[in-house]
């Protein structure tokens, strides 16, 4: 039976996650169930914590919601890690700014 799309939005990997366990492991097909093995290996932080973290990029730091996801998803632990996420290097960040985000991503790890 096909699916019908009730939302679209950017989910970090620990959202979907917490989705897919909401649903319940007996409930998903096994394409879901290979989604939830994969999130269960490459979540960084909790769902809770990306959705601040994803809040905070956007709004503090004037990140694209895409970027901010993407961020959450890697966590990088280096401002040239940082830099790879923003915009394809076509904007110029400031150093202290990329300081100050990984900074910020330090107190979630």
């Amino acid at each position: 039976m096909p699916h019908k799309v009730i939302e679209s939005r950017l989910l970090a990997v620990s959202q979907a996650r917490k989705i897919l366990e909401s649903i319940g492991e007996e409930n998903l097909d096994q394409f879901q169930r290979r989604t939830l093995e994969y999130t269960r290996k490459f979540s960084k932080i909790d769902a809770e914590a990306a959705e601040e973290i994803i809040k905070r990029l956007v709004e503090e730091y004037e990140l694209s919601e895409e970027e901010a996801v993407e961020i959450v998803n890697c966590m990088p632990k280096s401002i040239d890690e940082l830099r790879t996420f923003l915009a394809g290097g076509r904007r110029i960040v400031e150093a202290s700014k990329l300081k100050s985000i990984i900074d910020f991503l330090n107190k979630y790890r």
